[in-house]
């Protein structure tokens, strides 16, 4: 038996203990996650998009959380009440919610509940999956299309420069922050066409070309783009 799945025996002391009660309000950023959960009307399976996985609950329930495969079930996180505000400013509870925002690239995930400090499966779910080694069933989401990798900061303070094209190139990176230099970094292929690069970039404005050769290319995963001082296009890219 594996040990990591010892602790959903001992989780829900921890759950106790250290995860607090869902919040009465809470604001969401972007707008198109905004957006996501508000289109939810009801409590309901988890809804999948490009960028993130929305999960929902009863707001029936003192306490709701979720601990998931790829983290061993190690960390149990919150969900949080969506109110409703009527015409004369009276707020409802709508339902719960905890929204995954897409940074693991998997074809499905595993996840258990944790249901007024019960673990169980998603009553909301129907697709499950049993495991013979704990005797278990686990409530299970399946990805049908990948992440949208782009270039972005990432949650440990790098930022993660991306460039998907052609197979075999060397891709060099330029900007700002190199004197223009496209012989300082290289991205490396990670995979078939999809090029990697992580730096520690201090909070910042960046512009930035990628360079095939000579020739200078834009990132194809970022959208945002500024003219340079000699008139060329190149990406910009804001680090908080």
């Amino acid at each position: 038996m594996k040990k990591s799945k010892f602790l959903l025996v001992f989780l829900l002391t921890l759950f106790i203990v250290n995860v607090s009660w869902a919040k009465e309000e809470i604001v969401y950023k972007p707008y198109e996650l905004d957006k996501l959960i508000h289109d939810v009307e009801k409590p309901c399976a988890p809804v999948v998009t490009e960028d993130y996985i929305l999960f929902t609950a009863d707001a029936k329930y003192r306490s709701v959380g979720i601990a998931f495969d790829f983290e061993n079930y190690k960390i149990v996180h919150p969900f949080q009440i969506l109110t409703t505000t009527d015409a004369d400013g009276i707020k409802t509870k709508k339902h719960m919610i905890f929204c995954y925002k897409r940074t693991h690239e998997l074809d499905s995930i595993k996840y258990r509940l944790i249901i007024d400090g019960l673990w169980t499966t998603d009553p909301l779910n129907p697709l499950k999956e049993y495991d013979d080694d704990v005797n278990l069933y686990f409530s299970k989401v399946n990805v049908p299309h990948g992440i949208k990798i782009c270039t972005a900061q990432t949650d440990d303070n790098y930022t993660n420069f991306i460039y998907k094209g052609e197979s075999g190139l060397h891709v060099n990176l330029a900007g700002n922050f190199t004197n223009w230099d496209p012989w300082i970094y290289e991205l490396k292929e990670t995979e078939p066409g999809l090029y990697k690069l992580e730096l520690p970039l201090p909070k910042g404005k960046y512009i930035y070309s990628y360079y095939i050769g000579l020739t200078p290319v834009l990132d194809n995963s970022n959208p945002n783009k500024v003219f340079t001082d000699d008139g060329r296009t190149a990406n910009v890219l804001y680090v908080n």
